[in-house]
């Protein structure tokens, strides 16, 4: 079974990725049928490129995209691509529902990563605010059993 699948580049610590048709038995890095893009993680919005005549040929030869790969596909309109094809539409009329879908993914990608940012310093602030109402409790302990030794010494 041909899988299309990551290949792992790069140095230690900074991977980038070959997004290749393989064999389903061979090595995460060994030998592959044809490289048909590629996946950079590291950048600030993780870059990827496909060769969108390409990949649609092995996934209509029957080739099966790992979970990854699956999810760049549809990012990069790969998947909308193939679909419009086999709904009998032109090149000419798929481009610009292409570029519009990867705006769209783009804004989502933009709006969950600001509302992650958020979500932590919503965290951190509420964190802020159960040390600081800790301090005051145990200050305001210390102060009660100070005052409760006191009182019994005078009477």
């Amino acid at each position: 079974m041909v899988k299309l699948r990551l290949r792992r580049k790069g140095k230690k610590g900074y991977a980038v990725y070959d997004i290749v048709a393989v064999d389903s038995r061979g090595r995460r890095d060994g030998a592959y049928l044809e490289k048909i893009g590629f996946y950079n993680p590291n950048t600030e919005i993780s870059t990827f490129n496909f060769q969108h005549d390409r990949a649609i040929y092995w996934l209509n030869v029957g080739a099966q995209p790992t979970d990854i790969v699956g999810k760049l596909l549809s990012y990069d309109g790969v998947l909308l691509h193939r679909a419009l094809l086999s709904r009998g539409m032109t090149e000419e009329a798929i481009a610009p529902e292409i570029e519009k879908h990867r705006e769209i993914v783009r804004a989502r990608y933009i709006r969950r990563k600001q509302l992650r940012i958020k979500r932590k310093e919503n965290k951190i602030r509420k964190a802020a605010e159960e040390a600081k109402a800790a301090e005051e409790a145990a200050a305001a302990a210390k102060t009660a059993e100070n005052t409760e030794v006191e009182a019994p010494a005078e009477a």
